[in-house]
């Protein structure tokens, strides 16, 4: 089982149980054959416009190809914006280097010419400033920002948090800009197969069910929903009460008067202790972690994790969604009726994405697992290097973890590269480095990778790595 450091949140929700109904009869039904329009031919088609998508749509159109990114939703972001999972953590390690670049620094550094983002300056990642480590902890956010270095002092870390509404209008700007055609409302099927090898996809949408053909398609719907029906092999293997065996429910408060909370939290201990536990006993969650956008004061955000090992099972997907609504309402309430300085509080978001943490993962060309997590030496051919952070004194020890091009590419499937989560690795690796910006350096080398193997008419397990690292390098990634 994978072991944090003290200062990261580890103690997670188990597998529920709900009465499941499955499948009501052992029937089935024929689809009538039938011919679907093409509306599309491309070079690169990518499906899903999570972060990894997008960075993907991206890279790929700027090396040259003609791109498409797919999107079941009407917004691009996936988790950082429709999950509100709007922290996007670890872009440095402990020492204060920083490790993620390319499109992940990118969509920072253009959000906070907006004013929709917020980090700690430079000068104080991996520092042991009291003034800067206290804020993020009273903002409960010790478990994204704040570590011990080899010293035993708390230091700061490089990571930022983001607007999840102008997000979404930047990403969209981005892959325009690009030059990739961008199809919301549009959701995808299912992969077409010539033998082994992936040709295009089919989708369904208020325009009807039609059909696109590609070069190189790039799976980023996080779960791998490609995965099934291309004939690859998969791992799907989740630890109970692990991290990634979670489903996410984000929702936040405004109008709260956080200094009349904090007046009445530290004037009269005894009392607050007393609210709090009434309001556990009455069935409510007291704990909250305070929004850290500049521009948004007054507003807390509240992570509800629900253990799960089915994240794409239906029947899951709303229970989960239907409980957890009602159990978020139900506390909100009671922190108006109990919780000084919540009395005009609001519900202003709740996330339209039911967050999910882990799932199926390919079995590539080159296997994550935690041994990688224990190496110095980086891979001939890696194309994202992470901060590993959140392992205590192993990520003292070892606080870079080097990802190769081979962990995108599936080992029996042709024309198909993975920019999600779903890469190639086991649990425990996934417990650490399935996150945000994970995700976008994937993305940022799958899409870099099809441009190129489309350019050189060759597979994607051919590509050319000098050429793949001097297009990563071109747009900022950090590498050896």
């Amino acid at each position: 089982m994978a072991k944090y450091g003290s200062e990261v949140v580890s103690k997670y929700d188990m597998p529920h149980e709900f009465e499941k109904k499955g499948a009501v009869s052992s029937k089935t039904v024929a689809e009538a054959r039938r011919d679907v329009e093409v509306i599309r031919e491309t070079d690169v088609l990518v499906v899903g416009g999570g972060p990894g998508g997008v960075a993907a749509a991206v890279s790929a159109a700027r090396a040259g190809a003609k791109t498409i990114l797919l999107e079941r939703y009407g917004h691009l972001g996936g988790m950082a914006t429709g999950g509100l999972v709007n922290i996007i953590p670890n872009l440095g390690s402990i020492y204060g280097e920083h490790l993620i670049g390319g499109f992940c620094q990118e969509v920072i550094e253009r959000l906070a010419a907006r004013g929709a983002a917020c980090f700690p300056e430079k000068r104080y990642w991996g520092k042991a400033e009291p003034s800067v480590v206290e804020k993020y902890i009273k903002a409960n956010m010790m478990h994204f920002y704040v570590r011990k270095n080899t010293a035993g002092e708390y230091v700061t870390l490089y990571t930022a948090v983001v607007d999840p509404e102008v997000t979404k209008d930047e990403l969209n700007t981005m892959v325009l800009e690009s030059g990739a055609e961008l199809l919301l409302h549009t959701w995808v099927t299912e992969p077409i197969m010539e033998g082994n090898t992936v040709k295009g996809v089919i989708v369904e949408s208020k325009s009807g069910r039609q059909a696109l053909l590609a070069k190189v398609v790039i799976d980023s719907t996080g779960d791998g929903d490609l995965l099934p029906y291309t004939g690859t092999a998969v791992d799907e293997y989740m630890l109970p009460g692990s991290r990634i065996a979670q489903f996410g429910w984000v929702y936040w408060l405004c109008n709260v008067d956080l200094k009349k909370y904090d007046d009445f939290m530290t004037s009269e201990p005894d009392k607050y202790k007393s609210v709090v536990e009434e309001l556990m006993k009455a069935g409510g969650m007291p704990f909250f972690s305070r929004g850290l956008l500049e521009h948004q004061e007054g507003v807390v955000w509240i992570h509800r994790l629900v253990g799960s090992l089915r994240q794409t099972d239906i029947e899951e997907m709303t229970y989960i969604d239907v409980t957890t609504r009602r159990e978020s309402v139900k506390n909100w309430e009671l922190l108006r009726e109990y919780m000084p300085g919540f009395e005009k509080s609001f519900i202003m978001l709740s996330s339209p994405q039911l967050g999910t943490s882990g799932g199926r993962r390919i079995i590539g060309e080159y296997y994550m697992t935690e041994k990688d997590m224990d190496a110095d030496t980086p891979f001939d051919d890696t194309i994202a290097i992470f901060a590993d952070n959140d392992r205590g004194d192993k990520s003292l020890e070892y606080p870079r973890t080097y990802i190769p091009y081979r962990s995108l590419i599936p080992k029996e499937t042709e024309g198909l590269l993975v920019a999600c989560r779903a890469f190639s690795s086991d649990y425990e690796f996934q417990e650490f480095f399935n996150l945000i910006p994970h995700c976008m350096c994937f993305g940022q080398a799958a899409g870099a990778a099809a441009a190129i193997a489309v350019k050189d008419g060759v597979g994607v397990r051919d590509v050319d790595f000098a050429k793949l690292r001097a297009e990563l390098l071109k747009y900022g990634a950090i590498l050896p």
